[in-house]
């Protein structure tokens, strides 16, 4: 059994700390008020036997509040005052100097928390570890000056969540949806170089990537880019190739018909396909920005986004070419073929793809093929979307983060080039717990909750305004998001809808357990979680009537805060069965995953309170190996387009270095009563020996998990 110290460090329990901590206080006290060695050996046996039953590694801070509780119940009140006291002065003498301890064990790599908060990030390089140092100063500094006190007073007690509080300190937005059409076609400027429109498709790749690593180091969130916006330069370099042919043929003294010309044009044609998609591949992949990490980008593939005839048709080609080159997979530094966890890929199901007898069906089979052997695309139903966007279809930011419906004063709708300000996640939970079942307590609360977070809402918005375009000039100044001047404010942009704002919500399923006693899916409860979410919905109406800011309701895509949360929760309300007792919550509306339900069911029940989430929201189904059973895989997708805005399907993609296995790696559980990974055919338990990917919270993670998301990934059950 382990514990985790404040610096992050994890460590062995020992019991005799806490008996000589309790007895120290105990001895502080005049002999009539002291407690006898029965009560302290009474609370010493109680606190570990709470410790063992909670099933995770407990930190300092929760065993003290144990320890202290337990005085109290022996009624020994100037022990535990004195007990309190101490605490007190020593928690003050913290605070005058917070984060050096963390900072240290992080260059350590001791700290537990910090290693396993982010799937995508190897604490161990330095470039990742000097993001984390600055990380730890940016949120000191935000929760000391920065932040109101009730804002991180409930941040720190898991009532909100305040996410990427490390960036905080400096004037950077959430994520993006990429102008690339602007940047290419009329240019930018990329470190003081000015790059011109270029003139064949690998170029523009090229050209793609290096402004995909300058926005990944100007935000803190995922960006995404159109294969749309790249498709118009297949035909530029096509143009240039029938030049070349013509004239490599004239020189040769050969004719040729038009025919035989048009054949080995498109051949070349292919090539460059190739080698531009290749490059966007494997250089997002290679790229390494300033917080250590590869960007969090995203592929957009959609074939009515661009003109039927010829661009419709290149764009086919680089798409075929994309899922290609994502079911061949990179190479680890084995030389072994695994998958990637970016770029994230998102195909559009749409009536020209859809069914046998669609013009480009075998790009949806192509998709399927991806989809069972690397887990992606994700699936948007054009369908679907244009039924609850105003008749628009266009990708997520990141995750599952959308923008807004926007009009320009001229009645264009516009998309690209727009971008998320932050997010604030509620706990749902911890509404509903707060209430005591009381039904009125719970609208009440959860009126003045949803107030806090417009509060912290507001503190996100503030810190934006007056930012100088400056500060970011491959955003604001040469296309990704805007052409202002130098110098110019970004203020214009934060307000009537132009970027959003997003209000989180996490645990409808727990929230609406404890609430009814039965799970969300249960159609007498169903109104109730319904009910909900219109009242996020109403609020975030109202607050964008009263200020034109773009608030919208957001599925919130916990990753580490889901261990934070229960953790929160846990120290609270202690253990709830059905509502506490996991060391994770569910992700936004989401059916809990040890609920057993079919995949078609999952999705239609989820559909309806995806359309409550307008700025963004995913469902996904979880799937054995489907490589031999592309046909479920199809079926599966026709019935999203029907169905369900966007969805995706959790396969396996795992390789053991030590023994060569590459079939799904297990959770199991160690002698620490820790959750770790395991090749289940030589038994390698070493993270660092082989490759797991896995669905995280709508991205793929690599880099391994906090216990609470790696219980969430254990328990989740089949739903074909």
């Amino acid at each position: 059994m382990k514990i985790i110290k404040r610096s992050g460090i994890e460590e062995e329990y020992n019991l005799a700390k806490i008996e000589t901590a309790i007895l120290k206080a105990n001895d502080s006290v005049v002999e009539n008020e002291k407690m006898s060695e029965e009560q302290v050996k009474d609370i010493c046996e109680h606190v570990e036997e709470i410790i063992t039953s909670m099933n995770r590694s407990l930190n300092v801070e929760e065993i003290q509040d144990l320890v202290e509780n337990e005085i109290m119940q022996q009624q020994a009140f100037s022990v535990a005052r004195n007990y309190i006291t101490y605490r007190y002065k020593r928690a003050l003498v913290r605070k005058a100097n917070s984060t050096d301890q963390q900072i240290l064990s992080l260059l350590e790599c001791d700290n537990e928390e910090v290693k396993q908060e982010n799937s995508n990030k190897n604490p161990t390089v330095n470039s990742v570890q000097r993001d984390y140092m600055a990380g730890e100063v940016s949120k000191d500094i935000t929760r000391r000056f920065l932040l109101p006190q009730e804002i991180v007073e409930a941040h720190e007690q898991g009532i909100i969540h305040f996410h990427d509080s490390d960036y905080f300190a400096q004037h950077m937005h959430n994520c993006c949806l990429v102008n690339l059409e602007d940047m290419l076609q009329n240019g930018t400027v990329i470190s003081g170089t000015m790059i011109e429109k270029p003139h064949s498709f690998s170029t523009a790749c090229n050209i793609a990537t290096q402004i995909i690593a300058q926005i990944a180091s100007s935000q803190y969130g995922g960006q995404s880019i159109s294969l749309s916006h790249l498709a118009p330069f297949v035909d530029v370099s096509r143009h240039r190739f029938q030049n070349e042919v013509k004239r490599e043929f004239a020189e040769a003294g050969i004719e040729v018909t038009e025919e035989e010309l048009a054949h080995v044009v498109e051949a070349r044609v292919l090539e460059e396909i190739t080698r531009g998609v290749q490059m966007i591949q494997y250089q997002v992949i290679t790229l390494m920005t300033t917080n250590g990490q590869a960007p969090f980008v995203t592929v957009f593939m959609y074939l009515n986004e661009v003109p039927e005839g010829r661009t419709r048709d290149d764009l086919a080609l680089v798409i075929e070419e994309v899922l290609r080159q994502r079911i061949y997979g990179v190479k680890n530094e084995s030389g072994v073929l695994i998958t990637p966890a970016f770029p994230k890929l998102i195909y559009v199901l749409e009536e020209n793809n859809i069914t046998e007898d669609s013009k480009y069906w075998h790009l949806t089979k192509l998709a399927a093929e991806c989809t069972a052997k690397r887990m992606v695309p994700d699936y948007i139903s054009e369908k679907v979307m244009k039924e609850l966007k105003e008749d628009n279809c266009y990708t997520c930011m990141g995750c599952r983060s959308f923008l807004n419906v926007y009009k320009e004063p001229e009645g264009n709708y516009k998309f690209y080039g727009r971008f998320n300000q932050g997010v604030v996640t509620l706990n749902l939970v911890d509404v509903a717990c707060s209430s005591g079942k009381n039904m009125d307590k719970f609208w009440e609360i959860l009126e003045e909750r949803l107030e806090l977070c417009k509060k912290a809402l507001m503190c996100r918005h503030e810190r934006l305004k007056g930012t100088p375009s400056d500060v970011a000039p491959i955003l604001w100044q040469y296309g990704a998001l805007a052409r202002l001047e130098k110098g110019e404010p970004i203020d214009e942009l934060l307000y009537n809808g132009y970027s959003s704002i997003s209000l989180g919500y996490a645990g409808l399923c727990e929230c609406t357990y404890y609430m009814t006693g039965k799970t969300h899916t249960d159609p007498e409860t169903t109104p109730f979680a319904l009910e909900v979410m219109k009242k996020l919905n109403d609020a975030c109406d109202k607050w964008k009537a009263e200020t034109t800011i773009g608030f919208s309701v957001y599925g919130t895509p916990l990753e580490s805060t889901t261990y934070k949360f229960s953790r929160c929760l846990q120290n609270r309300f202690g253990i709830i069965p059905g509502v506490t007792d996991k060391n994770y919550i569910t992700n936004s509306y989401h059916v809990h995953v040890t609920e057993q339900i079919d995949a078609f069911e999952k999705l239609k029940f989820e559909a309806q309170f995806q359309n409550m989430s307008p700025g963004g929201a995913i469902s996904y189904v979880e799937v054995p190996n489907m490589t031999s059973n592309l046909e479920a895989v199809l079926a599966v997708m026709q019935y999203i387009y029907d169905n369900i805005m966007y969805a995706e399907l959790n396969t396996k993609s795992d390789y053991c270095q030590v023994c060569g296995y590459d079939g799904e790696i297990q959770v199991v559980t160690d002698k620490d009563n820790k959750l770790v990974w395991e090749c289940p055919n030589c038994k390698n338990r070493d993270q660092n020996k082989m490759n797991v990917a896995r669905r995280t919270c709508g991205y793929i993670g690599t880099q391994y998990w906090n216990q609470g998301r790696t219980q969430e990934i254990k328990e989740r059950v089949l739903h074909l």
